[in-house]
C-alpha cells in the first residue's frame, strides 16, 4: 500500500492465490474522496487484474490498484492498473464496466503514469458530482435494497412504499436492488456479486446511505458495516427517524425515544472496540464494568424513567376519557393505513386545522375534536397514528399509550385509500394490527376515502366487494353527509332504539347538512 507521496504505508504477504487486506483507516473517506492509498501487488501468473482486484478497488475506494506479473524466477514482466471513474452528474447508469477504467498491460519499465495527479483529478471530478447533487437539493442520497423470499412483484411494491418512507424522511432515492432468495442469510444477507452490484449502484448515484426493506439483525448490520463504508439502515430505523422528525408533543417525543432505545439496546453488542475498554478511576476499580455494560445500564435507566413519565401521561388521558364518559360523549376513533387521509377527513368533518400532509406518518400525536349534529347530539372524533405493514414491535409497545384511545372507542372509522393499488394489502395490515391490539370486538365502519381519485372500474369493484363501506372524499366533501348520517345512526339511533323511540323530529334527515353549522371545533 503506497500513499500519494510514494511512501510504503503497509506491506501485505499472502499466498499464491490471494492476499488478505486488513481494516484500513477511514480518515479520508467521504462522498467525493478516495482512500489516499493505492495497492500494488504481484501475480505469480501472467494474468492481469482479476475481478477480486477490481472489487477491492471499488469497496475500499482506493486511488488505484496495480498488478505486476513476474516470471518463474521472480523477475518483473508486465504492469496493469485500474482506477474508478466518476459517475455522470445526473447519476444515471449503473453498469459495472462504466465504474472503473482498466488500463492495458504494459512492460513494467514503460509505465509513465503519474498516479498522484491521476487520483487528484479523479477526486476533483467526484467532488463536482457531489456538489451538483447538493445544489439540486439532494443532501442525503440512498439506494434501497430488498432481499426476501417473496416474488419480485411483491418486493417491487414493498420498495415503492419504502421509497415513500425515504421521501418522507427527506432522503433522495437514486437506485434500488432486488434479490429473491429461498432463505435470507443470517449474517451476510447478500452474496459477493450482489454486494458488488450494490456498491456500483451507490457509487453511480453518489449515495451515502443504503436502506434495507425489513429489519436487520445486529449480526447483519455489523457484517454490512464491515463490507461497505456507507451508512446502513433498515426499515425500522427509517420509520423511527420519521417519527422523531414528526413528534411534537412531550408524549410523542418520549414514545419515539423509548422506541429508539429499545431498538438500539440489543445492537450495542460489539458496536466498536472502544466499548470493550474497562472503566478506570474512582468508582471504576475492582471487578470493573466494561464500557459496553455501562452503556447498556444507562440505556435501561433512561428507559425506566421514560416509562414512568409515560405512565403519568397515560393516567392523564384516562382522566380525560373518564370525564368524556361522564358527559355521555361517544368516542369515534379514526384508524387506517398511513397516508389514507385520516387527518384531512377529521378537518373536513369538524372544520379543524389539524396538520395533514401527503406524507407517511404525518400524524403521531392523537388529536380529538367534537362533531356536533343538528339535533343537539355530539361525539368526539379522535385521529390516531397511521398503521403500516410489519409495524415494528418497538413502535407498537412504545405507542401503547397513544393507542389506548382506540380501546375506549365506541366505534372505529376505518379510513381506506380507495385509489391506492395496494388497498387490499392495506386493509389486511390494519386488520392484523387491530387483532394484535385485541380491538376486533369494537364495531367498525369503513370509509373509502379519495373516491374522487379512483377510476370507474376500481369504484365498481370496491362497491361490489365492500357493499357496506361509505365512499367519501375528504378533499372535495363528496359523501361526507352520508358518512355523518351513518355515524349518527350507529351511535345514537341504535342506542335510542334499545331504550325506546326518541321524541321530536329528526332534522338531520330533512335535507340539511349533518355537519356543525357555525360551530367551532373543540379540542377535548
Amino acid at each position: 500500500m503506497l500513499d500519494r507521496q510514494g511512501r510504503v504505508e503497509l506491506v501485505l504477504v499472502g499466498d499464491a492465490a490471494s492476499i488478505l487486506i486488513p481494516g484500513l483507516p477511514r480518515a479520508r473517506t467521504g462522498a467525493g474522496r478516495l482512500r489516499g492509498l493505492r495497492l500494488l501487488h504481484t501475480h505469480l501468473t501472467p494474468d492481469g487484474l482479476s475481478h477480486e482486484d477490481l472489487m477491492d478497488l471499488l469497496f475500499l475506494r482506493l486511488d488505484s490498484v496495480g498488478v505486476l506479473t513476474v516470471d518463474a524466477f521472480g523477475a518483473p514482466l508486465q504492469f496493469q492498473s485500474a482506477h474508478l471513474l466518476p459517475p455522470p452528474p445526473d447519476g444515471t447508469g449503473a453498469a459495472a464496466d462504466d465504474t472503473y477504467r482498466v488500463q492495458p498491460p504494459l512492460a513494467w519499465d514503460r509505465v509513465e503514469t503519474d498516479f498522484t495527479a491521476e487520483a487528484e483529478m479523479l477526486e476533483d471530478e467526484l467532488s463536482r458530482v457531489v456538489d451538483h447533487a447538493r445544489q439540486a437539493g439532494d443532501d442525503t442520497r440512498a439506494v434501497l435494497v430488498s432481499v426476501a423470499a417473496a416474488p419480485r412483484a411483491v418486493q417491487e411494491r414493498h420498495l415503492a412504499e419504502l421509497t415513500e418512507l425515504a421521501r418522507t424522511a427527506g432522503v433522495t432515492v437514486t437506485g434500488s436492488l432486488i434479490q429473491r432468495v429461498a432463505d435470507v442469510h443470517p449474517r451476510h444477507i447478500l452474496g459477493q456479486t450482489k454486494l458488488a452490484e450494490l456498491e456500483v449502484l451507490a457509487l453511480r448515484g453518489q449515495a451515502s446511505l443504503i436502506v434495507f426493506d425489513g429489519e436487520l439483525s445486529p449480526a447483519q448490520l455489523r457484517s454490512l458495516a464491515e463490507l461497505t463504508e456507507r451508512k446502513v439502515l433498515d426499515r425500522t430505523q427509517l420509520i423511527l427517524d420519521i417519527f422523531a422528525q414528526h413528534a411534537t408533543t412531550r408524549a410523542g417525543k418520549l414514545q419515539v425515544e423509548l422506541a429508539q432505545l429499545k431498538y438500539a439496546l440489543p445492537r450495542l453488542v460489539g458496536k466498536n472496540r472502544a466499548m470493550d475498554r474497562l472503566m478506570g478511576g474512582i468508582g471504576g476499580r475492582g471487578p470493573g464494568e466494561t464500557k459496553l455494560e455501562t452503556d447498556r445500564r444507562r440505556v435501561r435507566e433512561r428507559m425506566t424513567r421514560i416509562r414512568k413519565e409515560l405512565d403519568g401521561l397515560r393516567r392523564q388521558r384516562s382522566y380525560t376519557r373518564a370525564r368524556r364518559s361522564r358527559q355521555g360523549l361517544p368516542l369515534v376513533a379514526l384508524v387506517g393505513y398511513t397516508n389514507a387521509g385520516k387527518s384531512t377527513l377529521l378537518n373536513a368533518l369538524t372544520r379543524s386545522e389539524v396538520l395533514s400532509a401527503d406524507k407517511l406518518f404525518a400524524t403521531l400525536d392523537p388529536a380529538t375534536r367534537r362533531l356536533r349534529f343538528p339535533r343537539e347530539r355530539e361525539l368526539v372524533l379522535a385521529d390516531t397514528v397511521g398503521f403500516i405493514r410489519n409495524l415494528p414491535k418497538e413502535l407498537m409497545e412504545a405507542f401503547r399509550a397513544t393507542l389506548e384511545e382506540l380501546e375506549a372507542a365506541d366505534l372505529l372509522l376505518h379510513v381506506v385509500d380507495a385509489a391506492h393499488p395496494e388497498l387490499d394489502a392495506h386493509i389486511e395490515a390494519v386488520d392484523s394490527i387491530l387483532a394484535d391490539l385485541e380491538l376486533t370486538g369494537i364495531a367498525r365502519v369503513m370509509l373509502l376515502n379519495k373516491w374522487d381519485a379512483a377510476d370507474e372500474d376500481t369504484r365498481a369493484v370496491l362497491s361490489a366487494r365492500y357493499p357496506d363501506a361509505v365512499p367519501v372524499s375528504a378533499l372535495t366533501g363528496q359523501g361526507l353527509d352520508r358518512a355523518s348520517r351513518v355515524l349518527e345512526r350507529r351511535l345514537f339511533e341504535a342506542a335510542a332504539g334499545e331504550a325506546g323511540p326518541s321524541p321530536g323530529p329528526d332534522r338531520s334527515r330533512q335535507g340539511g347538512s349533518a355537519f356543525p353549522c357555525g360551530q367551532t371545533p373543540h379540542d377535548v
